[in-house]
């Protein structure tokens, strides 16, 4: 009988530590390849919102075809689609912990290319801002986990039935059950509880999409990972929370203004998928309490930084002042139409409110 108990352990034993050198290896190059397609996705990402902001821009100008008939417009979409694309494979690369904060480089760049090529104003605080996120970034960077996990079917089923992930999801689940209640129920419309109703799926999107991302990773490198039923479940956790999310933030969007969906977003997704990396991948273990600390302390200086970035852009409100008041204007009673019809495609939209805000401060120039 003791014969027998033995093997067992031994072989409970090995499989652990198959995991656990699964886990701590660390190729560098792989670590910087994820770093570098980060932060090109994210260029390119700001690249696009700033191509579809001058297709509006210039559609409100001249008062011509819809913006989805435009060819600049759609560039930014495709465009716009690589970016996300290769967000997507850096978390295969990379830690998520470290992939999350990076979307600071998508703030910096729109900043600095609005500035260069629609003209908009340099502020201070954007000066300052841009120079915290940098240094937060590189700060971040330099002490973040290295861990460059090679992301297998076996390795999330055992990431998934670990106490702590068990442990950490009954909580989150108890805790966005008491958010959607005072939501839904009690009508408490507060920016924290719909972003942090945001930043709970957006734990679970980090998750799957680093575990979708890493498997076809591995399928492509030769060791199919897509066969697996894991593979699949994950994969519709990804589209699941990804629509939710979206679904929450285009409802802060219309209930806020976009200067204090912005940051409050970019802080709450952080913060979730650096805790989600931590939990599942466990990828500060082993890491040094230096290490950490200046992560922290690099995230904090990027939280900052794009806070003072969006701080006092124009607000969704002030698009009122665009319309003159049909009592001050002699002989007229009325307008054929005072805004845009609500059927059309960009009444209500993000895009439209960002361009009135716009066209508000080029016409008081």
């Amino acid at each position: 009988m003791e014969n027998l108990t033995y093997p067992l352990t031994s072989i409970h034993v090995t499989s652990a530590q198959a995991h656990r050198a699964e886990i701590l290896e660390n190729p560098l190059q792989t670590y910087l390849l994820g770093i570098i397609i980060s932060i090109c996705g994210n260029v390119l990402i700001s690249i696009s919102l700033n191509i579809q902001k001058y297709a509006h821009l210039r559609q409100a100008q001249r008062c011509s075809k819809p913006y989805y008939t435009s060819v600049i417009w759609w560039c930014g979409v495709i465009l716009m689609g690589v970016g996300e694309l290769g967000n997507f494979a850096a978390y295969g690369f990379a830690p998520a912990s470290l992939i999350a904060p990076l979307g600071c480089v998508s703030v910096i760049a729109s900043a600095v290319i609005s500035v260069v090529f629609l003209k908009e104003t340099v502020r201070a605080s954007d000066i300052v801002g841009g120079t915290l996120a940098i240094t937060g970034t590189y700060v971040l960077v330099t002490f973040a986990p290295r861990t460059s996990t090679h992301i297998t079917a076996d390795l999330i089923q055992y990431y998934v039935v670990s106490w702590h992930f068990l442990l950490y999801l009954f909580i989150e689940v108890i805790v966005f059950c008491i958010l959607l209640y005072l939501y839904k129920r009690r009508n408490v419309k507060h920016i924290v509880i719909v972003m942090l109703l945001v930043a709970l799926l957006a734990s679970l999107t980090v998750i799957s999409v680093k575990a979708v991302s890493g498997m076809i990773t591995e399928s492509i490198n030769g060791h199919l990972q897509l066969i697996y039923p894991i593979f699949h479940v994950m994969l519709v956790v990804m589209v699941a929370s990804c629509a939710f999310q979206i679904k929450f933030l285009n409802q802060a969007m219309k209930m806020f203004d976009a200067t204090e969906v912005v940051p409050v977003n970019f802080v709450f997704f952080t913060t979730s998928a650096i805790i989600a990396g931590i939990v599942f991948y466990q990828e500060f273990e082993d890491l040094a309490l230096l290490n950490i600390f200046m992560f922290l302390l690099g995230c904090l200086l990027s939280f900052l930084g794009v806070f003072l970035i969006a701080r006092n852009r124009p607000k969704i409100k002030q698009q009122d002042r665009n319309f003159i008041a049909m009592d001050q204007i002699p002989g007229r009673r009325h307008t054929d139409q005072e805004k845009p019809e609500a059927k059309t495609s960009t009444y209500g939209s993000l895009a439209a409110k960002l361009m009135c805000n716009r066209a508000g401060q080029t016409g008081d120039s």
